[in-house]
């Protein structure tokens, strides 16, 4: 999802394109800027996603940090996500951005130019119901930074999304009070799914993974936690 510069693990470079997998805006075409080695989170990885996530997000507020190409926001979006907060430092992948979102009609998406940490640490507790956290791999201690301002800006059933280059890494970021829910491998790619406190959360299955029919409103304590603002 990253500049080559800051991500080394992308090797494809060059202009390009994806199509959001489901939703409202299903089909629809995102750019992808002439940034070398950028590279959207795959589809495979983003329908297994949302089928943990549950193909309906409304009412949800969702955190997509180091958006990239934008694919997990635009995704969330799509689902009907009551906010979508997008960040990203890259300038012209931040623009690319907000013209795509723009064209689509995704009025609840927000794109933030800026570095992703320095957004995260100005939000109010609680704000976001689903964080997607996929920082350079290459940075040193930036999953761990992120994860700690994602426990903070977290609402109490939240969902994390977590990217990792390897299988150990993904446990080593996810350890200090996170629980894997879900964790699945496509190629090098290494993702999951936490919770925080899981202890004092409801099942997964009474609440995020459930697929409500389109145009009825989630329910369940969990469900109603999650669209409750602060």
């Amino acid at each position: 999802m990253k500049a080559a510069s800051h991500h080394p693990r992308n090797s494809r470079a060059g202009p390009g394109s994806v199509r959001i997998i489901g939703g409202q805006l299903r089909g629809s075409k995102l750019r992808v800027p002439d940034v070398p080695g950028l590279r959207p989170t795959p589809d495979r990885v983003r329908e297994t996603l949302f089928n943990w996530l549950g193909q309906d997000l409304r009412g949800l507020r969702c955190l997509d940090l180091y958006a990239g190409s934008g694919a997990l926001g635009l995704e969330a979006a799509s689902r009907a996500a009551e906010r979508v907060d997008m960040v990203e430092r890259h300038a012209a992948l931040a623009r690319a951005l907000a013209e795509t979102a723009q064209r689509l009609g995704a009025d609840a998406v927000r794109v933030h130019t800026g570095d992703a940490l320095a957004f995260a640490a100005v939000q109010a507790a609680g704000s976001y119901d689903v964080v997607f956290v996929d920082p350079p791999f290459a940075q040193a201690g930036a999953h761990e930074r992120a994860l700690a301002q994602t426990a903070r800006v977290l609402a109490p059933h939240g969902r994390v999304y977590l990217e990792a280059p390897d299988a150990a890494s993904l446990q080593r970021w996810a350890a200090a009070g996170w629980e894997v829910l879900r964790s699945a491998r496509a190629g090098q790619v290494h993702y999951a799914l936490l919770r925080r406190d899981a202890g004092a959360a409801p099942p997964l299955d009474s609440g995020l993974d459930s697929n409500p029919r389109p145009g009825d409103r989630p329910s369940g304590p969990e469900r109603q936690a999650l669209s409750d603002k602060p």
